[in-house]
């Protein structure tokens, strides 16, 4: 009758290989729950074409926080149609300073228009039923959104903003954020 045994050099390489395979199911199982509440974040948020919430952060002067009424996550918002300067660019302290000044801690109506490469959703955002970016741009605070040969869903807002030489029109030439970042690269985080 023989007895099997294994050695103590016999052990490690086998104890490693349990280690190492407990850990890739762990991995695999954090994996997999994050790829489903993503994707079930995905799922769910189009349902919510329309919600109120209350803001609770500025980032810039097109990004924002928000907080549902209904309750749920804090969500990261942007703008759609408008393009408001880099925080590290000429004007873009004071596109924050004018965007978080129309809705820091007020109730707001979201209507999501899509979601961007980040995750962001791109929406349309009004208080007391104003345009939140129509205002920011006739203020002279963004720019409209160009693309392409479109210049933009608030072309006439710009255009009488510059006319007034309000906000980030009143210098001779105000550069567009995206050749801000072309040039420059992005702004440092504070």
């Amino acid at each position: 009758m023989s007895h099997f045994r294994l050695t103590s050099t016999e052990l490690l390489p086998r104890a490693w290989s349990a280690r190492l395979f407990l850990f890739f199911c762990l991995f695999l199982a954090v994996a997999v729950a994050g790829a489903a509440d993503n994707d079930h974040d995905r799922k769910s948020s189009p349902k919510e074409k329309v919600y109120l919430a209350k803001v609770t952060r500025v980032f810039d002067g097109d990004t924002l926080w928000v907080r549902p009424l209904a309750g749920g996550r804090y969500r990261k918002l942007r703008l759609v149609g408008i393009d408001a300067p880099e925080i590290c660019q000429a004007g873009g302290v004071a596109s924050r300073d004018a965007l978080a000044a129309m809705v820091s801690a007020q109730d707001v109506r979201v209507e999501v228009h899509r979601y961007d490469d980040y995750g962001r959703a791109l929406v349309h955002l009004s208080v007391g039923g104003e345009d939140v970016s129509a205002r920011l741009v006739g203020a002279g605070h963004a720019w409209s959104y160009r693309r392409r040969h479109s210049l933009g869903p608030y072309a006439e807002e710009e255009e009488v903003a510059r006319k007034h030489r309000r906000g980030i029109f009143s210098g001779p030439t105000p550069e567009l954020p995206r050749d801000f970042r072309r040039r420059h690269g992005p702004c440092p985080l504070p």
